[in-house]
């Protein structure tokens, strides 16, 4: 069995898929925040940041915080988002897609994989249309607490879309999907695909990682590239040893 499927729960067909606000009142657990980007911090050492799902105004915030005033808005950024559960933007605000029996849980789906990922937000998208066509304009959906929502949709957008539309301002974004569930260890090949991607960045490449909130997935998915950055300062000293006279002193 999947070592990550902790519950028998999978996420099944968009059709039976139930709406779930990503957002939520209290949500922001730390001092000073991003608007519009839960939980946002960086990990102290390292170009490496994790956070909940952002706003669509959110993700323009925090890449340029995490920009300032010196790296370049159109260089290399590389952001993984660790969810399972696909998401959609209404009125720029993230909604995503879960079991109605998973409403306000952990996200404990089976194993999803980024191509299924994709998959189910597209299909999730086109729910959502057509939800929202049947029911006079207005998307039906529930909070993390199962109160129903009734949203007025002026804007509906895939996160796919609204990741093309960030990378007008911050053409060097790289948005990776990499499915983990949350009370378990990532797989082996999630491992692999995260280091596979930051490979040949540079140790200054900033990077993000976000789940729904900015808890359990994102801090994994922020040690692994910790790891890859302290391995990358490791390997950098340890060439200025080799071929610098005096370094090693």
């Amino acid at each position: 069995t999947d070592p990550r499927q902790l519950t028998p729960t999978i996420m099944g067909d968009m059709a039976n898929a139930a709406c779930m606000a990503d957002g939520f009142d209290n949500i922001q657990k730390l001092p000073d925040p991003v608007p519009g980007c839960p939980n946002f911090r960086r990990v102290p050492g390292f170009k490496v940041y994790c956070c909940g799902q952002p706003t669509i105004a959110g993700f323009e915030a925090a890449l340029t915080k995490v920009c300032g005033d010196k790296y370049p808005k159109d260089g290399p950024i590389i952001w993984f988002n660790l969810r399972q559960e696909p998401d959609v933007y209404v009125n720029g605000e993230p909604i995503c897609a879960r079991p109605p029996g998973k409403i306000g849980e952990y996200a404990e789906l089976g194993d999803v994989t980024r191509d299924i990922a994709k998959s189910n937000e597209v299909e999730f998208l086109a729910q959502c249309e057509m939800r929202k066509n049947e029911n006079g304009g207005k998307l039906k959906a529930v909070d993390i607490n199962k109160k129903a929502l009734e949203i007025e949709v002026k804007e509906l957008k895939s996160l796919s879309q609204v990741i093309e539309g960030v990378k007008e301002k911050f053409p060097g974004l790289v948005h990776w999907r990499v499915p983990v569930c949350n009370s378990a260890a990532p797989l082996e090949n999630d491992f692999d695909i995260i280091i596979k991607t930051l490979i040949g960045t540079a140790i200054n490449t900033p990077v993000i990682v976000n789940d729904q909130v900015g808890l359990s997935r994102a801090t994994t998915g922020c040690i692994i590239a910790c790891l890859f950055k302290e391995f990358q300062i490791s390997a950098s000293f340890e060439g200025l040893v080799e071929t610098v006279p005096g370094v090693n002193l």
